[in-house]
């Protein structure tokens, strides 16, 4: 794409993505989202009401009067959203393409995140970690990400999911919001999901365009694999052979979603002409 051509689609986005954040998304993320826990803010004298068990026995015993720890909410979370930019997600077969779909979607988590002063941050990877946005606050931020989505170059490569989350757990230490987009076509380690969810709030996404899970009948067709290059001549008139490739695409998507129950995480299966911000608004309502 052009210039021009992405700072009207990143304009096109945040429109779109605003409406719907601003209309539902933002209150539910606050309600869901309200702070990691307390932290000490002072001491100051005990006053009639106050919990006993915020006493502060060390400084009651020094000056032989009641003292009291005086906590707060530790309000600022920190956001983290890793998109998957290996070659199958540059891929499309009705409203747009997976890419697109995935930058709305982190538009409208970023928004959210804006609108509660939270820190939003970006990891883009495929085999490998390709980039990293630190996180920061704010609109410009955020179209930086959707813009970075978009622009990204799609790696002919096979996805390593658990090698971007190894990475992220290494340089975040924090206990962070999570947010992991693919497609999730490829293998692997289900024990970095259960190491990740313990240390993080976790969602898997996966992002599917409908012609993923099916193959129609159209003669002999010519396959090439977008990630290996790997090329294969099928018959997709044998019925059987649909069959049987719908089969394993459920049961593929039955062990992913098995994976992320095992490992107290959550996670999503969202079709490209799907509306996200219901499934999302009910992610939020439930935490």
């Amino acid at each position: 794409m052009q210039i021009k051509d992405i700072i009207k689609k990143v304009k096109q986005i945040e429109i779109r993505t605003r409406k719907k954040t601003e209309a539902s998304l933002m209150g539910q993320y606050h309600s869901a989202f309200k702070g990691q826990g307390m932290t000490f803010s002072e001491v100051r004298s005990y006053q009639f009401g106050d919990e006993i068990r915020r006493i502060d026995w060390n400084k009651t015993a020094r000056f032989r009067e009641p003292f009291v720890k005086v906590m707060e909410e530790e309000r600022e979370l920190t956001m983290m959203i890793l998109v998957d930019i290996s070659a199958s997600m540059d891929y499309g077969t009705k409203d747009q393409l997976k890419r697109e779909y995935v930058a709305e979607i982190a538009a409208s988590l970023g928004f959210s995140a804006a609108g509660n002063n939270d820190k939003v941050g970006l990891i883009l990877f495929a085999d490998k970690v390709y980039k990293v946005i630190p996180p920061q606050k704010g609109r410009k931020h955020i179209l930086s990400i959707i813009s970075n989505i978009l622009t990204a170059d799609y790696i002919p490569a096979v996805s390593k999911i658990d090698k971007a989350l190894e990475y992220m757990m290494g340089i975040f230490k924090r206990k962070s919001l999570v947010f992991l987009l693919s497609d999730f076509g490829d293998a692997y380690d289900s024990k970095m999901l259960r190491v990740a969810s313990k240390k993080h709030q976790l969602l898997g996404m996966r992002i599917f365009d409908e012609k993923d899970n099916e193959i129609l009948d159209v003669g002999y067709t010519l396959f090439t694999d977008a990630e290996t290059g790997k090329e294969i001549w099928v018959n997709t008139s044998n019925a059987r052979w649909r069959y049987t490739f719908a089969e394993a695409q459920k049961q593929k998507l039955k062990a992913l979603e098995e994976d992320f129950s095992n490992s107290s995480a959550s996670f999503m299966n969202i079709r490209t002409s799907d509306d996200y911000s219901k499934l999302l608004y009910y992610y939020f309502q439930k935490k």
